[in-house]
């Protein structure tokens, strides 16, 4: 049941990360106010890093700026192992 719930709420924030960097582009177009990059970053953080990496190859936003190029998928790949520990602990307690 847990590992569920897991999934779902990475689901959920992917999708509102991916909605997200599609309106920040949409508003740079547009000279609109923009999302700031620390709330892009920190949706990224917070689980929605493949969310953020499918925004910049779809929407082709933040791809030259290198704390998003380099730190997105840094981003993934620390959430990756963590993601590994905690499926080794909870497959070995059971």
């Amino acid at each position: 049941m847990y590992p569920q719930i897991v999934l779902y709420c990475l689901l959920t924030v992917n999708i509102l990360t991916f909605i997200t960097y599609g309106i920040d582009k949409y508003k740079a177009r547009h000279n609109h106010w923009r999302v700031r990059e620390a709330t892009l970053l920190l949706l990224a953080a917070l689980g929605g890093s493949i969310g953020a990496l499918l925004a910049m190859r779809a929407f082709r936003h933040k791809t030259q700026h290198k704390k998003f190029r380099y730190g997105v998928p840094a981003i993934l790949l620390v959430q990756l192992a963590i993601a590994a520990f905690c499926y080794y602990r909870y497959t070995s307690m059971v």
